[in-house]
């Protein structure tokens, strides 16, 4: 004889699969453009100060934009690459460079087919 508390105390086994996935956010590039007003030290230490690169990464990236004109520093949430944008935008000028009056340029993009 089963009681209808010790029922209720047993609970239901759900099937796998029923339940739904959880909608992946779309991810964005922050993509860094190049200048003649930023040196590759100068990138290097905003990589490690923003993105806590090591200085190898942040050669990489330094070697990337000047080679080919932008680089991609970070794929994340809009959210996130937002404010990465924003700090790059943030980060001054660069004192090794005289004619230098501020940040380097920085946008956020799609990453293609999400």
């Amino acid at each position: 004889m089963t009681s209808k508390s010790a029922a209720a105390a047993i609970p239901e086994v759900e099937q796998q699969g029923t339940r739904p996935k959880p909608k992946r956010q779309p991810r964005y590039n922050v993509i860094l453009w190049n200048d003649d007003d930023h040196s590759y030290e100068y990138v290097m230490m905003m990589m490690k100060e923003l993105f806590r690169y090591p200085i190898e990464k942040g050669f990489q990236v330094a070697k990337e934009v000047d080679r080919s004109g932008r680089a991609i520093c970070l794929t994340t949430t809009r959210e996130h690459a937002e404010l990465k944008r924003d700090q790059i935008h943030a980060f001054g000028k660069d004192s090794l460079i005289a004619r230098c009056q501020g940040s380097m340029s920085a946008t956020i993009e799609p990453v293609p087919g999400e």
